[in-house]
């Protein structure tokens, strides 16, 4: 019988944006939307669509070999698992999420420790207590089955959401007052499913390019022509990611320069180079960085 990862993808919120990334690091995730079984073009692999707060049970018991899904639902699972590598990236954003306290905008409320005795309404019912537990405040915490943000101030006084933006949260008019947790998406596994070679291998492969594709998509390279005499000049003005690469070039008086920078910064950097006597200076995207 043939060696099969089986992996679990995220459903809901963040499954487009993981079909997406694997797309960048090589893979063609084909999810149908009435099937809980995208297919994969990869023979080693098999995919289950599952949601994240359920992602660390399914690990742990073993019925999946690996899955992604937020740090945050590990946590809140209790269950001891392997990150195999974080990958920062959510639904509309590369950053981390926050999962945050908020209250009604004309409450009143200014602190966590002004809650004491009240109602909080949540997903993340365990990292909630210990929130408040830490903070030495006693409040009541009720699971919340969604939609959250509708439920200050009629069904909760406050309640603790997950955010990129904080948009939703200024449309149902609540403020933020404290940030209780950060999280961004872990590729995970159990210490069983990392003790088969051939897992770990095939896991390994998966995290290595995973990782590389989040990488590149803030990084640009840059490849230019410079005469020896500007090099130290042209060097001087590339923050590069390692040492550029310099090329000979058939005109013994010129040289190749190749590095990766962030795209940020590729704005200032090539008029710059420009200056400092750069030619033919090309931009091109990266799918991929693997350090």
């Amino acid at each position: 019988m043939a060696n099969k990862l089986r992996l679990g993808i995220p459903k809901g919120s963040l499954q487009d944006a993981t079909i997406a990334l694997f797309k960048r690091a090589g893979w063609n995730v084909y999810a149908d939307g009435r099937s809980y079984f995208p297919s994969i073009d990869d023979s080693e692999i098999e995919c289950m669509l599952i949601r994240a707060q359920e992602m660390a049970r399914y690990v742990d018991h073993g019925v999946l070999d690996a899955g992604l899904t937020g740090i945050d639902w590990v946590v809140e699972s209790g269950l001891v698992l392997e990150s195999v590598t974080s990958l920062t990236y959510a639904k509309q954003s590369r950053r981390k999420v926050r999962w945050v306290l908020a209250v009604p905008e004309s409450s009143g409320f200014e602190k966590a420790e002004d809650l004491e005795g009240k109602i909080i309404a949540t997903e993340l019912v365990e990292t909630t207590k210990r929130y408040f537990a830490g903070k030495g405040v006693s409040v009541k915490v009720e699971f919340s089955w969604g939609a959250t943000e509708v439920k200050p101030p009629m069904l909760a006084d406050a309640i603790v959401e997950v955010t990129e933006t904080g948009s939703s949260l200024k449309a149902n008019h609540l403020k933020i007052i404290d940030t209780v947790t950060e999280s961004e998406t872990h590729l995970i596994a159990s210490k069983t499913t990392l003790a088969d070679p051939w897992k770990k291998q095939k896991i390994d492969q998966i995290a290595t390019m995973l990782r590389g594709a989040i990488d590149a998509q803030s990084q640009v390279g840059l490849m230019l022509n410079v005469k020896r005499a500007d090099l130290d000049a042209v060097l001087a003005v590339l923050p590069a990611l390692n040492s550029p690469t310099v090329s000979e070039l058939r005109d013994s008086e010129w040289v190749a320069v190749n590095t990766i920078v962030e795209e940020r910064v590729a704005r200032d950097v090539i008029p710059r180079l420009k200056a400092a006597g750069g030619a033919g200076i090309v931009e091109y995207p990266l799918n991929k960085v693997v350090l």
